[in-house]
């Protein structure tokens, strides 16, 4: 099994006379190293084991934080992006397998990272590069796992890995240091289920000890600084959107996810955004129904990722678990009416059943891979809502939304 790329002047550091032709072959295999310079004594990297709930069991090398880990095993297809992927809250509870096979190569750039902590239990790739190449690195992978407390393995098949979740599904893993587990430690494994995803990954983005809203109610002065103001329901992934609302003209008011209807429309807004998050749609009821309570308002709603499940929900829609999920930044979506495709960057595991739409519900964009509902239009409402990342089209449509329906920059 090959070796990931370490600095050479750290391996054969002790050894002087190669140490300045080392420093010009800065991101070389330890294999390399030992035929190219003759070197017998490499320091020996800890030894991990990814261990399936289907028995099947991977080793791999350690870096990151020296531990082990219990989660739900996903992959992500994205080939750029790995701080995001890293800082997503859509990956609460899971164990993340990167298909791409080199990650870290631009190193950790803070400011991309966003706030809050990582909410994935361990992350593994093919190889990783311990010298990255950018004039605004801050650091490597290896140290930012550490301080993060995320176990890392890296050094294993990615591409047969990748292939056993597709043929038989996200499952249940175990991150070990030892490659048999007792019988405790596989009941816990089997019976492993994320729960609370909402409110474990929510919690961080609200810095005030508050139930209503993370900022304050919008002035008038503020409100003519912008073309709208909306209400920002979080479910975890606030902090991706708001920045993308501010640059297109949206004063965002941002209400933790236990909020009432009554909480959100004291941001006196002109329409309400369901963010997007982690976990299972219908474990969150008390959400659900305050959901319903809103759509009662009529005021222009746009619901996305998870938001974009609960809201079909409360409108009598049901939902399903997919056998891989989709999670990735090449994501290709066909909208219905004009049958364009769009690249979208996703991240979830669940899907509303597009058998299960009842007649004020319909399909708007379509997952050109498997045929699963993507989007849905609502007739018997404003509202619109998307299982991708939005785009600047779907912001402007929301836009419209609002100039138009029940909402205050109608009025």
């Amino acid at each position: 099994m090959p070796v990931t790329c370490k600095p050479v002047w750290e391996i054969i550091k002790k050894v002087s006379k190669f140490s300045k032709k080392a420093s010009t072959y800065p991101c070389y295999t330890q294999t390399f190293v030992v035929q190219f310079f003759g070197i017998s004594e490499v320091e020996e990297l800890s030894e991990l084991y990814l261990i399936l709930e289907n028995g099947t069991v991977f080793e791999g090398k350690q870096f990151g934080h020296d531990g082990e880990a219990l989660g739900e095993l996903v992959f992500s297809t994205a080939m750029t992006g790995y701080l995001e992927t890293l800082s997503d809250p859509a990956y609460y509870g899971q164990i993340v397998l990167q298909t791409f096979p080199l990650i870290g190569n631009y190193g950790v750039i803070r400011e991309d990272f966003g706030p809050g902590k990582a909410h994935l239990k361990a992350y593994i790739v093919r190889d990783w590069c311990q010298e990255p190449s950018n004039f605004r690195s801050e650091g490597n992978l290896d140290s930012f796992l550490s301080e993060k407390k995320i176990p890392g393995l890296y050094g294993i098949d990615t591409r047969r890995l990748t292939r056993e979740i597709r043929q038989h599904g996200t499952m249940n893993a175990m991150i070990s240091k030892k490659p048999q587990l007792c019988e405790e430690e596989w009941l816990a494994l089997k019976n492993y289920k994320i729960t609370d995803a909402v409110a474990g990954a929510a919690e961080d983005n609200c810095s005030e000890d508050t139930d209503s809203c993370c900022n304050n109610k919008t002035s008038g002065k503020e409100k003519a600084q912008y073309k709208y103001n909306v209400a920002l329901w979080d479910f975890g992934g606030a902090y991706r959107l708001v920045e993308f609302l501010s640059k297109n003209g949206y004063r965002t008011c941002v209400c933790k996810y236990n909020s009432s209807v009554e909480m959100l429309l004291d941001c006196e807004p002109d329409g309400v955004i369901l963010t997007g998050g982690p976990g299972d749609p219908n474990e969150n009821t008390q959400i659900i129904e305050e959901i319903k309570k809103l759509c009662a308002k009529n005021i222009p709603i746009l619901a996305v990722g998870l938001g974009h499940q609960m809201l079909a929900t409360a409108n009598g829609a049901k939902t399903e678990k997919l056998l891989f999920g989709h999670r990735g930044a090449n994501q290709a979506v066909k909208e219905v009416r004009s049958e364009r495709a769009f690249v979208t960057a996703q991240n979830h595991g669940y899907i509303v059943s597009s058998e299960s739409l009842p007649e004020n519900m319909a399909m708007s964009f379509v997952n050109v891979n498997d045929g699963t509902c993507e989007g849905l239009e609502y007739t018997n409402m404003p509202a619109l809502s998307i299982q991708f990342d939005p785009t600047e089209e779907i912001i402007e449509h929301f836009g419209k939304m609002m100039e138009g329906g029940n909402s205050n920059a109608s009025k």
